[in-house]
């Protein structure tokens, strides 16, 4: 089991941006077209995050022309480039499911207050202001 731990500790990212389910964030993924490679940005609310080291996933939710749409991203893939927290929401649940039902404003997350983009509060402690 250690070995395995190891093994899996060689392919994870150092620099992981810590971000919670409610907060909006914007992925940038590495997108290849032949023998190019560029960055695209997916914004939206983060409704799920699932699994712990390697396999550490999260979904992303956003409104486009109307239409619903999710991904799901893994965390410590190579096509994800970077993962950057736009606004902190505050939200009582883990999974946030319910926003898949909701249309129009009542979709929209309350924003927290207090730890506002800050780059060294980590995400479990909230910073005096």
């Amino acid at each position: 089991m250690n070995r395995l731990y190891e093994l899996e500790k060689s392919f994870m990212k150092k620099d992981v941006t810590p971000f919670r389910p409610g907060d909006t964030i914007k992925v940038m993924v590495k997108i290849r077209e032949g023998d190019k490679t560029r960055l695209q940005a997916f914004e939206g609310i983060c409704i799920a995050k699932k699994g712990s080291s390697v396999r550490e996933t999260f979904t992303v939710r956003r409104v486009s022309y109307g239409e619903g749409v999710e991904r799901v991203f893994q965390a410590h893939s190579p096509s994800v480039d970077s993962v950057e927290v736009i606004k902190r929401g505050k939200v009582k649940r883990a999974k946030l499911y319910y926003l898949k039902k909701k249309i129009g404003k009542s979709t929209k997350i309350e924003e927290a207050r207090g730890v506002e983009n800050k780059k060294d509060a980590p995400v479990g402690e909230k910073s005096v202001s």
